[in-house]
């Protein structure tokens, strides 16, 4: 069977392709392994209210002005449901998961990220103006999913009133 020339080019390079595809894949699933997003601080989900590291959760101020947020999603609701932060400041957002995987989202932001049982996901983000913002889940957990919402407040620098410990 005669392949035309051109024909010829465009399977070898559509060919090329998928094999460059697949093991771009092959790579990122075995060498990287699949991993949250972080630096792989685990925990175990049955156990987080008893964990020092979450047993009060809320803001934590640090003498060098940084603010440290520790929260813990939960079906259908976020513990504490509202933090108060600092404008300027970076904060440090330290959250885990104590049953399905949940997402945490700062509407009007960049700061993301899923929060999966077992695994504490941190990351830092610096508001710049004062505000309120809506936490929402943006993953799917349960049919309360869409009451799944909180809020971070930012006050101006220097006024941040801490958010009340919550007892678990």
């Amino acid at each position: 069977m005669k392949v035309d020339l051109y024909e010829r080019i465009w399977m070898w390079g559509a060919l090329v392709i998928v094999v460059v595809f697949l093991t771009a894949i092959g790579i990122s699933t075995f060498a990287y392994a699949v991993r949250p997003p972080s630096h792989m601080e685990t925990i175990d989900p049955a156990t987080v209210m008893q964990d020092p590291r979450f047993s009060t959760p809320g803001v934590t101020t640090l003498p060098d002005g940084s603010v440290h947020v520790t929260m813990i999603a939960m079906t259908f609701a976020f513990l504490p449901n509202e933090v108060h932060v600092p404008a300027g400041h970076p904060v440090t957002f330290r959250i885990t998961s104590m049953d399905v995987t949940h997402g945490f989202e700062i509407a009007g932001t960049n700061a993301n990220t899923m929060v999966v049982p077992g695994y504490i996901s941190q990351f830092t983000y610096t508001f710049r103006e004062p505000g309120e913002h809506l936490v929402v889940c943006n993953e799917y957990c349960g049919v309360g999913h869409h009451t799944m919402q909180g809020k971070v407040i930012v006050d101006p620098a220097g006024a941040t009133t801490p958010s009340p410990a919550v007892a678990p």
